[in-house]
């Protein structure tokens, strides 16, 4: 088995060649890679149903000396947040409560805002109302809030941009980048493997940066705000309450912040849309 392949890749291309017993053990660690990365040989055989040994020939199987260093690498790969290891066999167990999505929701967004300043909303909102343009980007997770944010800002920002387009390259934005500009960065988990890249060209374009992310992620000393969202959830899926949230305040602030420009362009926008009979 490659050395330098994930823990559930490895587990993935063994499954075929499998006993039975060490199968189950392996269709077991896909569903809950986690329960390996936490529990020990023997905790796991029990939630697999198989006995101690079965799980450490499973192990040899994968190419791992030990069940030590098997875990090692469960436990890494834990770290780049794949919901995957967050998901317990308890979980799957039974259904969560309506009210504990809701709970969890309400701390989320406790937790977040306890974080960020009234400070900080303001001088975002600041720069955001006064930069030359408005870059607004993220991918896989994060790319629905980069649209959202963009489509709501674009009623009183005329020079905001949602990048990159279909068809379009990163490079054909970045290379435009200015120092009076801003970039909101939405850099939600799980993480394309070029955030490092694309945040050393934001360093060096100058351009003030709003880095948004959850709460795993290292803290960015780069950028001129990096705003943290809780994402915790009872269930198998992150829980992006306090982003919407967060995109919610910084859109009205800015709303508000507008002006009398503001609303002459609200106005305009409104009169277009009637004499054109979109809505």
């Amino acid at each position: 088995m490659p050395k330098d392949k994930s823990f559930l890749y490895r587990v993935r291309q063994a499954l075929p060649e499998l006993h039975p017993a060490e199968k189950r053990v392996g269709e077991f660690v896909c569903d809950f890679p986690g329960e390996l990365a936490s529990y020990s040989a023997q905790e796991l055989a029990a939630l697999a149903h198989v006995s101690k040994a079965t799980v450490t020939r499973f192990i040899q199987r994968l190419g791992y000396e030990n069940y030590e260093e098997a875990r090692r690498h469960a436990r890494a790969e834990k770290q780049t947040g794949s919901r995957l290891f967050l998901t317990t066999a308890a979980d799957a167990a039974a259904a969560q409560s309506m009210q504990a999505h809701v709970a969890q929701g309400v701390a989320n967004l406790e937790a977040t805002f306890l974080s960020i300043s009234e400070g900080q909303i303001e001088a975002v909102t600041d720069a955001m109302i006064a930069a030359r343009k408005v870059w607004v980007l993220g991918f896989r997770s994060s790319h629905p809030f980069a649209s959202y944010l963009q489509w709501q800002l674009t009623q009183v920002i005329e020079d905001i941009v949602a990048i990159p387009g279909a068809g379009q390259t990163l490079g054909e934005h970045l290379v435009s980048l200015r120092e009076d500009d801003v970039v909101v960065f939405f850099a939600m988990r799980r993480r394309i493997a070029q955030v490092d890249a694309i945040l050393a060209q934001l360093r060096r374009s100058k351009a003030k940066l709003l880095y948004i992310t959850d709460e795993g992620a290292a803290f960015e000393t780069s950028a001129t705000w990096h705003f943290q969202c809780q994402t915790l959830a009872p269930g198998p899926l992150f829980n992006h309450t306090a982003v919407m949230a967060l995109c919610h305040l910084l859109i009205t602030r800015c709303l508000e912040k507008a002006g009398v420009e503001g609303r002459k362009r609200l106005r305009n926008i409104e009169t277009l849309n009637e004499g054109l009979d979109e809505l």
